[in-house]
């Protein structure tokens, strides 16, 4: 198989570049990625472009980028993980998380539409809105109730996907994973954020009363479910992926403290994200049923060996953590300003 991978300098297509050329090896990938600020080719570090690999920069919405490529490669399918994917940042600047998101998933939707090759649609749970007290968990059949710039630009993509299926028969097929965690995640997302803070005995920030709830994924199982998708997902269909790891925000971090050794006096309640979601949690049945796929790792072992990577691994993030905790910092201060 000839594979187009988007973004696969980010956190979780690194971790399926990784994972497709220790495990297919007769695959060949072609990662397509802008190299914006969440993308790092240390990521891939000891990924030697070759016959079996190889490395364009270029924007999934350029169409005259992704189709020069298309037509020069010739693809048998596509995972498209490229994405702005911070809702913070899509509070600051929504513009980014339009053109990303939405219009370069529209424009490999034609070119994959112009070849008649299988898109794989990478999302997150977020499109289906927050979990009302007593709901259970999200099915693929729960309507779609974005709530933030970030989770209404994925619905409108996914919505995308779905149409060019039904409309032009297109092989899609629609994936919404609950939170990743593990390593190379970039620091301003939760779990690195606290645990790159915690190590440097910073502050650790949580948003409101810290019991927002999420459902928890290890990468390298999400990455598992998106080759399950992509080998065997039925086309139109959409899979939700979970961890079955339901913590509330403050549990994790109280979790990363004891883990690390480090006095729970570090964490700081601070002003709560505007239209903060309450609660995410996936039903992953249909995706046990259909494509054979399960986690593997509890999240308290998932959570361990992410800690352990981070500890290992400091010259990967320092720079990053120092920069994303003053944004956060910056971000907070304007939050408080306006409550």
């Amino acid at each position: 198989m000839n594979l187009l991978v988007t973004g696969g300098l980010g956190f979780i297509g690194s971790n399926l570049v990784r994972l497709i050329l220790a495990e297919r090896p007769p695959w060949r990938v072609v990662n397509l990625d802008l190299k914006t600020y969440a993308a790092n080719p240390e990521n891939l570090a000891g990924v030697e472009e070759g016959p079996k690999y190889r490395l364009v920069c270029g924007d999934v919405a350029d169409r005259a980028v992704v189709g020069a490529l298309f037509r020069a490669e010739r693809f048998d399918a596509v995972l498209h993980c490229a994405a702005e994917s911070h809702v913070d940042r899509s509070l600051d600047d929504g513009g980014r998380f339009l053109r990303t998101n939405v219009e370069g998933t529209l424009v490999l939707l034609e070119a994959a539409r112009e070849q008649g090759i299988r898109h794989v649609q990478v999302s997150t749970d977020e499109v289906y809105g927050t979990l009302c007290p007593g709901e259970g968990p999200f099915t693929e059949e729960t309507p779609l109730r974005p709530r933030s710039p970030y989770s209404a630009s994925k619905a409108a993509a996914d919505h995308l996907a779905q149409a060019f299926h039904h409309s032009h028969g297109l092989d899609v097929v629609v994936t919404r994973c609950s939170n990743n965690y593990g390593p190379y995640q970039h620091p301003e997302k939760l779990i690195p954020l606290m645990i790159t803070s915690a190590i440097r005995g910073l502050p650790l920030p949580v948003y409101g009363d810290g019991r927002q709830r999420r459902d928890w994924i290890y990468v390298e199982d999400h990455c598992r479910g998106l080759l399950a998708a992509l080998e065997r997902g039925r086309p139109g269909e959409a899979y939700n992926f979970g961890g079955t790891a339901d913590w509330e925000n403050i549990a994790v971090v109280r979790a990363i403290v004891r883990l690390l050794g480090v006095g729970e006096d570090l964490i700081a309640f601070v002003a709560d994200r505007p239209g903060h979601d309450r609660r995410y949690e996936v039903d992953w049945s249909k995706a046990a049923r259909d494509l054979g796929w399960r986690p593997r790792y509890g999240f308290e072992q998932g959570l361990g060996e992410t800690i352990a990577w981070y500890g290992n691994h400091r010259p990967w993030w320092e720079l990053g953590a120092e920069l994303a905790y003053e944004e956060s910092r910056r971000r907070l201060e304007v939050w408080a300003a306006r409550a």
